[in-house]
């Protein structure tokens, strides 16, 4: 007589049909929703911060954009946002203007932007607006040598200012201290834009955006426009920037250059700027003015009433 069957270790067939390689998956899954989380923590905290904190977060922003362009350029990757360089004379030719006219140039730190503007039709029309690889110090005006501040304010650019051999590649020297940094005794030289990616005091541009800035430049010197005017600025001067800035100690200043920001953005045509009691003071340039006027020692005459 047979007896009962032994017992034996063999796994029920439940136990076999269930799926090798859950546990692993498990934690996989596991650890995904944890790193979701953590992300949308980091996420809020950082939103929070720059709610309640938002000059300080801007200095951060500054700090990881700074570097995050250097090491770029180290690699030689062109920049997000430089236009197509080798279709300089076919974008010319859409917007309707040639190497030769007058420029005028607006920097915005904050923004990490060079904007170059070209004359049409009497006044100034924005050709293009190139990515700054490297400025350095924090937003504000340069006050003293080896403070690391690049220059705020307004200024004139001649031909003597150009250096075509510049150890950055190519450099035009912005003219600081011009008659209001003087009048506030601000010391300091060889402010640039110039190539490259470093910078102490200067705006890098990389060498290939240079490259087309020079010849932009130079074909406005050499075409009669006797200095070109640079106006350089912390941010964007919209009411929410200064609003954010309105406690820093720089607002007075930062608001005393809005006016010719304004003058510029209404007309297209640069302002006459000169500096009347250690203040910018500004004046509507003339209909096809292309900003050539010095920026000098002096308070601008009333303005004529107009005839009726």
């Amino acid at each position: 007589m047979s007896g009962p069957s032994p017992q034996t270790d063999a796994p029920s067939s439940e136990a076999s049909a269930r799926p090798r390689g859950r546990r692993p998956f498990r934690w996989l899954a596991r650890t995904v929703r944890l790193l979701v989380v953590l992300m949308l923590a980091l996420a809020i905290t950082v939103a929070i911060y720059a709610l309640v904190r938002p000059v300080e977060a801007e200095r951060v922003w500054i700090g990881i954009e700074r570097h995050w362009r250097s090491t770029l350029a180290s690699y030689g990757v062109t920049l997000p946002g430089t236009p197509d360089l080798a279709s300089l004379d076919r974008r010319l030719a859409a917007q309707g203007v040639k190497v030769g006219d007058p420029i005028f140039l607006r920097i915005f730190k904050r923004e990490f932007e060079l904007e170059l503007w070209m004359m049409r039709d009497g006044r100034f029309h924005r050709f293009a607006t190139y990515p700054i690889c490297k400025w350095s110090g924090e937003l504000g005006p340069k006050l003293k040598t080896g403070d690391r501040q690049a220059p705020e304010g307004f200024y004139t650019v001649d031909a003597g200012a150009l250096n075509p051999n510049s150890a950055w590649h190519r450099s035009f020297n912005l003219g600081f201290p011009n008659a209001f940094d003087r009048a506030h005794g601000r010391t300091g030289s060889f402010l640039m834009v110039h190539g490259g990616c470093g910078s102490i005091g200067c705006y890098a541009m990389t060498n290939p955006v240079i490259d087309e800035i020079w010849r932009l430049v130079t074909g406005a010197l050499s075409g009669g426009q006797q200095r070109f005017q640079v106006q350089v600025f912390p941010f964007r001067m919209n009411e929410r920037n200064l609003a954010r800035h309105s406690g820093s100690p720089l607002a007075p200043f930062w608001t005393s250059l809005k006016p010719g920001y304004d003058l510029f953005e209404t007309s297209g045509v640069p302002p006459k700027v000169s500096v009347c009691g250690k203040q910018y003071a500004f004046a509507p340039g003339p209909q096809g003015s292309d900003g050539s006027a010095p920026i000098e020692a002096g308070c601008p005459a009333s303005p004529v009433p107009a005839a009726r």
